[in-house]
């Protein structure tokens, strides 16, 4: 359901080696070491999500920003749903997604970021207590994840731990369920606009929406005190996401403007269904 390149990146794909150390991705659960590694296998171009009964599919990466910023330049790599998925299903097929903060043992000072996905599932109508799937509660697994044997990793369903901190990304009117298929680039901006509308909610104790917010901060802090300030647009996350350009960009390719431009697919609002 992966399918692999002859690379560990595709050509077309400027990617520094350094962001490929931490990073693992598939359908079995994320090795946790101290010790960040080079990325085993190759990173796909195409990946293929099950409909109904599969294991969620992980991302990992050594911290959220490390894994929004591999995102963005990950042109070429998209989420997709099976020929079958399309074939069984009549509506328009959702993404949701699950983040994870998880440090490798309990003596460990670092977190690491995981990302999972599914493709989203109707919660029967009949299934007692069904309403705590479909109520936005940023604490409960959605009813995709139950389909199959969830990863260790999230067998404590949404309950925080002392070494694991979940946030399942809720739909609201502004941000809806991304739809398949979506490329990495514009996956890593629903996910920095998770964030933001997550710290919209910061002095709300109504309900969960603020904990992605402070999950970043209390995992990742020196992440956020770096963050330049503008906010509000998209061109503005955009910038937070991938940086600034390389300054040591040859003249003959335009410099960190035209890096910073090759390294982002343009945002299509289609895919935010």
């Amino acid at each position: 359901m992966i399918s692999p390149n002859a690379s560990v990146v595709n050509v077309n794909q400027l990617v520094d080696p350094e962001l490929l150390f931490g990073v693992s991705i598939g359908f079995m659960a994320p090795s946790m070491t101290n010790d960040l590694t080079p990325m085993q296998g190759v990173m796909p171009n195409i990946i293929s999500l099950p409909y109904g009964r599969c294991p969620p599919l992980h991302l990992q990466a050594p911290s959220w920003r490390h894994l929004l910023k591999l995102m963005a330049r990950l042109s070429a790599t998209r989420l997709e749903p099976t020929v079958e998925a399309m074939a069984v299903s009549k509506t328009e097929l959702k993404l949701r997604t699950v983040i994870q903060f998880v440090k490798p043992h309990h003596g460990s000072l670092d977190w690491r970021a995981v990302l999972w996905f599914t493709v989203d599932h109707p919660v029967p109508l009949a299934l007692p207590g069904a309403t705590k799937f479909t109520n936005g509660d940023v604490n409960v697994l959605p009813w995709s994840y139950t389909l199959s044997a969830l990863p260790t990793l999230l067998r404590d369903g949404g309950v925080d731990t002392a070494v694991s901190k979940i946030y399942s990304i809720p739909a609201t009117d502004s941000m809806p369920y991304p739809a398949l298929p979506i490329t990495f680039p514009n996956l890593a901006m629903y996910l920095q606009a998770a964030l933001e509308d997550s710290r919209r909610f910061a002095n709300d104790s109504s309900s969960g929406m603020r904990k992605l917010a402070r999950m970043v901060e209390t995992c990742y802090p020196m992440d956020v005190s770096s963050e330049p300030q503008e906010r509000g647009s998209v061109g503005g996350l955009f910038k937070r996401v991938i940086g600034r350009g390389n300054k040591n960009a040859k003249k003959s390719r335009g410099g960190g403007n035209a890096d910073t431009y090759e390294l982002v697919t343009p945002f299509v609002l289609d895919e935010w269904g």
